[in-house]
């Protein structure tokens, strides 16, 4: 297939490049600057230049290919509903060419949108609307598209991780360092799953050949890490202590990471594995956040 990428040169997208095309696939890659577009030539992967804020070039985009994944996201977190609310346009204009013909797009969310219960995991058949993440938009937006005959299906994330990069637990390092502390919530008993990102471009690349209308995936290797081992983790390696922030004082100490260090984001992976036969094999959360060079934060 022809596979037009969103957020092509970003972590997960620059891990999928290879991926798709060692599957024998194209890749049509948007990127907005001269830098990207050479990545991308270096990697193989042909450029389209466009940008989350020109909704029409995403369009020109996914009218050239024969499937679209989505993976661009504005990540600044201090402006996170607006970028949720930016997300769901983006995923309206690259569905506007795909109604009506069957091919895919796969789109990225966020685990926690399939917890049904607090202290619950996250479930492939849960889709809780009223979830306090705005990440909901992207959801709302795919049900939305899927109804009008687009051929949609979702990957949830969690913490996505190699020694570079964690996800969330990035924001939360570089937090930790400038406040000389690795916080945790009460008793840090709250849960993130994680994947690596090698079987997170593994599992994207299934569910768009898998090309099933619906579908949503959760891309977990782990089903939960304690909060108080990845910050016990990030304290070793910062040299730094771990410490307790009663649930109180969380959003004073957290800022905008409070909407997710108080909750548990565990999840279920076991729909997604049977469905696609996607079996995780790369190191663990903690492996990765213990091997990761912290002098290069200083």
């Amino acid at each position: 297939m022809r596979i037009f990428l969103t957020g092509a040169t970003g972590f997960i997208g620059s891990h999928l490049v290879p991926e798709l095309l060692a599957a024998g696939h194209e890749v049509l890659g948007l990127t907005r600057s001269d830098a990207g577009a050479q990545a991308l030539a270096a990697a193989g992967a042909e450029v389209h230049r466009g940008d989350l804020e020109d909704p029409e070039t995403l369009s020109a985009g996914a009218a050239l290919a024969d499937a679209v994944i989505h993976t661009a996201f504005d990540h600044n977190f201090t402006d996170f509903a607006a970028n949720c609310a930016k997300d769901e346009r983006a995923i309206r204009a690259l569905a506007a060419p795909l109604a009506g013909t069957g091919r895919p797009l796969l789109i990225t969310s966020g685990i926690g949108i399939g917890i049904a219960e607090p202290g619950t995991p996250a479930m492939e058949d849960v889709f809780d609307t009223h979830h306090p993440n705005p990440r909901t938009l992207t959801e709302i937006a795919g049900a939305a598209v899927l109804a009008e005959g687009v051929n949609l299906s979702v990957v949830r994330l969690p913490q996505v991780h190699d020694t570079v990069k964690q996800g969330l637990i990035t924001y939360y390092v570089a937090m930790a360092r400038a406040k000389g502390a690795a916080a945790y919530v009460g008793d840090g008993g709250n849960r993130w799953s994680a994947a690596h990102i090698g079987d997170v471009a593994r599992l994207y690349r299934r569910a768009v050949e898998a090309g099933e209308a619906g579908a949503r995936y959760h891309a977990v290797a782990e089903e939960g890490v304690s909060f108080r081992a990845i910050a016990e983790t990030v304290a070793a390696g910062l040299g730094v202590p771990a410490v307790s922030v009663p649930p109180g004082q969380a959003a004073e100490h957290f800022g905008w990471l409070a909407l997710f260090a108080t909750q548990d984001l565990s999840a279920s992976s076991a729909w997604t594995r049977a469905r696609l036969g996607w079996q995780p094999t790369g190191p663990g959360l903690i492996a990765d956040l213990e091997r990761m060079d912290y002098t290069k934060l200083r």
